[in-house]
């Protein structure tokens, strides 16, 4: 006769067969990583509203160091394991939100041009001074480095500009351009040099997929028959309420376009940022009304969640190990990519806003933490390296904005002349509301 069952294994025992009874694995509770990520959530916008105003610092700033605090590095409430899909849909909404933004008119005027004369130049430096920091054995690293040097956070630096009241100023426009051009560059160049593919075929994808944004982009033009047909009144029937039809459409949108950049090798950042564009060009029904859903679920929901995860998985044993390197490369970010702003911008904008503008170009956070992540599950960059580096993002986000904000006046509502007094139009902006504003 066996020996009895110790009562430990029979508690054991018992918790198998009812977990094989639930279909769920025993003692897994997917919902409770998610309170310390929500309650940081919470907390960060009624902090940062406690805040003097002209000592606030950035809402995202304060998600970040809560996301430290509940992670790993600290209190280990949760892991970005946790929360992945939801940070992945956060970063898709943020970049859809910076691509709606951009009027891509902007793009191939003068302001467009000069931002992308200065993005190019702050390549060329960036990888000049990597090449003589890891020398010529490793190009791939080269690339990494000079890449991450030359991004722009215009997704933090957006809801600053807006609650401020100056997304329709000269400054804010010119901020909008130099941001935005700051996105698509590093965004191509990753696809291209640091893709899952060779660099041919990568070029050849990233044809193909400009290719369906472009027929996307021109798909209201061909729609003129279905609207008369009634088509645009059937998304108006179903856009409040339960229906909510133009929301779940662009929701649509996002994920087709995430999934087809994904499918082809390329950042996730690619499709979202190309879905903001393309809404633009064609949202339905209420645009205002849209736009206003948009804030709720992005910045309600899926954002906060995004920076919450980031500060989760920042390696701070690396960072407090090498304290200097950080500091290094937050140096390098300014010269590298605020020089060439300063440089190209110099008969666009008066100097205080030119110094503005080149500041909040340096700023660099969420693009940088999925270059680095990609770099070092490709051997490019270490994670030493590349906690160094989004290190110097946060030290960005934290000190940049805060300066630039400081050199020029803070009047929300005000909107001094913009491009159009040197015969650029300026894009479509409107006035901040009650959704931008909780974004702190």
């Amino acid at each position: 006769m066996r020996p009895p069952l110790p009562a430990r294994d029979l508690g054991r025992c018992a918790i198998l067969v009812l977990a094989a009874a639930d279909h769920r694995e025993p003692s897994v509770n997917v919902y409770a990583p998610l309170v310390p990520v929500f309650v940081v959530a919470l907390v960060a916008p009624l902090l940062t509203g406690l805040m003097p105003v002209r000592s606030r610092v950035p809402q995202v700033v304060v998600l970040l160091l809560g996301g430290i605090l509940v992670g790993p590095s600290a209190f280990d409430l949760a892991t970005p394991d946790d929360v992945t899909l939801l940070s992945d849909l956060g970063m898709g909404f943020l970049f859809l939100l910076a691509g709606y933004e951009l009027e891509p008119s902007l793009l191939r005027e003068r302001v467009g041009r000069r931002a992308g004369a200065a993005w190019l130049t702050s390549l060329v430096v960036g990888a000049v001074l990597v090449l003589a920091i890891v020398g010529h054995d490793s190009p791939h690293a080269v690339a990494a480095g000079a890449i991450a040097l030359t991004t722009t956070a215009l997704g933090v630096v957006l809801p600053i500009l807006r609650d401020g009241g100056q997304l329709g100023s000269r400054l804010g426009r010119a901020v909008l351009v130099v941001g935005a051009v700051g996105e698509l560059g590093p965004i191509v160049a990753m696809a291209v040099l640091l893709g899952t593919r060779e660099s041919g075929v990568a070029a050849i994808l990233l044809v193909l997929f400009a290719v369906v944004a472009v027929a996307l982009s021109a798909l209201p033009g061909r729609l003129g028959r279905l609207k008369a047909l009634g088509g645009d009144r059937l998304f108006s029937a179903a856009e409040h309420g339960t229906g909510q039809s133009t929301l779940r459409l662009t929701v649509l949108l996002l994920v087709v376009l995430l999934a087809l950049a994904a499918g082809l090798g390329f950042d996730a950042v690619l499709g979202a940022f190309v879905g903001g564009m393309v809404l633009r060009r064609w949202a339905p029904g209420d645009v205002e009304a849209l736009e206003k859903k948009l804030d709720a679920v992005a910045w309600g929901v899926f954002v906060p969640v995004f920076f919450v995860s980031s500060g989760m998985g920042l390696d701070i044993d690396s960072i407090v190990a090498s304290p200097l390197l950080p500091l290094t490369f937050f140096a390098l970010m300014v010269v590298v990519r605020g020089g060439p702003v300063l440089l190209w911008f110099r008969r666009e904008l008066p100097s205080v806003e030119r110094v503005q503008t080149a500041l909040y170009a340096a700023t660099a956070l969420p693009l940088l933490v999925a270059l680095t992540e990609i770099a070092v599950e490709q051997g490019a960059m270490t994670s030493q390296v590349g906690a160094a580096l989004v290190g110097a993002g946060v030290l960005s986000v934290i000190v940049l904005p805060m300066v630039a904000s400081r050199l020029g006046p803070r009047e929300p509502g005000v909107r001094p002349p913009g491009p159009g007094e040197q015969g650029e139009p300026g894009p479509r902006v409107d006035p901040p509301d009650d959704a931008a504003t909780a974004r702190g």
